[in-house]
């Protein structure tokens, strides 16, 4: 290496090392040092309308938890969309309808420490949940949405539907300082209205009225409108109406950008030998759910067969001295020890043998 360089080289290290102490840039804490710093412009609702207009494709991936929030940010993704099918995907229930404000803020806060760790500049939405802005005293949406913002540390909320009411609210909300993404078409929360997770605007009438829904949408100050299980022709015709972003799920090509869940698109839930329901519209970019199926059965071998921890994983060692003084208090009451230990296993022995003889029923009575 040149002089130069090496002069070049020392002052950016000591560059690095000022900003680190001082704060003044935004890092990406790798381990691999100053050569991972990055600076991610901040994204918002005029850069992704930027974006639109430009041509440029808009990424959004909906995500639950720290771990991958930090993945979904280090990948670059212009937003994050804590969405209430955190419900479904990972707390079991049937429907969305059974999240509360508490709960999608606490997923919020999680999400959020993860873009905070990888110094992300992705814009973080947070679906308001069932029952939390439907009123038609809209103070209790803006409040609601207040608590997004202020608890969960959301940039923007979202809310379903595109009816004159749900404007309305949306106005309210977005009057009130909160930036607000509309979504239309296949509307989870209205489960119970629509009849089930069935795709939407496939008549002619219906799909006129998806676009009046969106216009009505972008009339009421959303910046962006989620297009969920629409045909193509349908969202594409939105897409070129609307001056504001649309964000396709299972909408086909033709929107501003596309959003998929962590989960799906990684096949966190698949499986050598079957496969999780996933929707139709989900591209599996990978299969990581046959690795972890691999690991926890590997993870299972190793500790029946005896081969996890093994020396090279019980790193936490006494001197010499201290194990002979360790013997010695353990001969102190090795009597006693033995005693009440016969005890307990004569205990155990006698529940097992109630156990063998089913004296409490089978669970294989019919």
């Amino acid at each position: 290496m040149s002089t130069h360089l090496r002069t070049f080289s020392s002052r950016i290290g000591i560059a690095c090392s000022s900003l680190l102490k001082g704060g003044g840039m935004k890092t990406l804490r790798l381990r691999s040092g100053c050569s991972q710093i990055r600076n991610f412009a901040k994204v918002s609702a005029l850069s992704l309308t930027s974006k639109k207009r430009k041509g440029k494709k808009i990424t959004m991936v909906t995500a639950y938890d720290y771990p991958s929030a930090v993945h979904v940010a280090r990948a670059g993704i212009d937003l994050v969309l804590v969405g209430d099918s955190v419900a479904m995907v990972e707390l079991g229930h049937e429907t969305t309808q059974r999240m509360s404000v508490e709960t999608m803020i606490h997923h919020c806060e999680s999400v959020k420490r993860g873009l905070e760790f990888a110094n992300s500049g992705s814009m973080l939405v947070g679906d308001m949940p069932f029952g939390t802005y439907e009123f038609e005293d809209t103070d209790v949406a803006l409040r609601n949405a207040y608590r997004f913002v202020k608890e969960g540390g959301c940039d923007a909320v979202k809310l379903e539907g595109g009816s004159m009411a749900r404007a309305k609210t949306a106005r309210k909300i977005v009057d009130g300082g909160v930036a607000v993404m509309g979504h239309v078409g296949l509307t989870p929360q209205a489960i119970s209205v629509i009849g089930g997770f069935r795709a939407q605007g496939r008549t002619a009438v219906r799909a006129r009225a998806l676009l009046d829904e969106a216009l009505r949408l972008q009339d009421a100050g959303c910046f962006s409108v989620v297009l969920e299980c629409v045909p193509a022709n349908v969202a594409a015709a939105i897409t070129e109406t609307l001056e504001i972003p649309t964000i396709g799920i299972g909408a086909g090509g033709g929107t501003s950008g596309q959003v998929l869940v962590f989960h799906d698109m990684l096949g966190m839930l698949s499986h050598p030998h079957h496969e999780q329901f996933v929707p139709k519209f989900c591209k599996k970019y990978a299969q990581v759910g046959h690795a972890i199926q691999e690991g926890l059965q590997e993870f299972k071998s190793d500790v029946e067969s005896g081969t996890f921890p093994g020396e090279d994983y019980s790193p936490y060692l006494m001197s010499e001295g201290e194990k002979e003084a360790f013997d010695v208090l353990l001969e102190e009451d090795a009597v006693e020890r033995k005693r009440k230990h016969e005890m307990a296993a004569e205990k155990l022995s006698q529940a097992d043998e109630y156990e063998a003889l089913q004296l409490y029923g089978s669970n294989d009575e019919k």
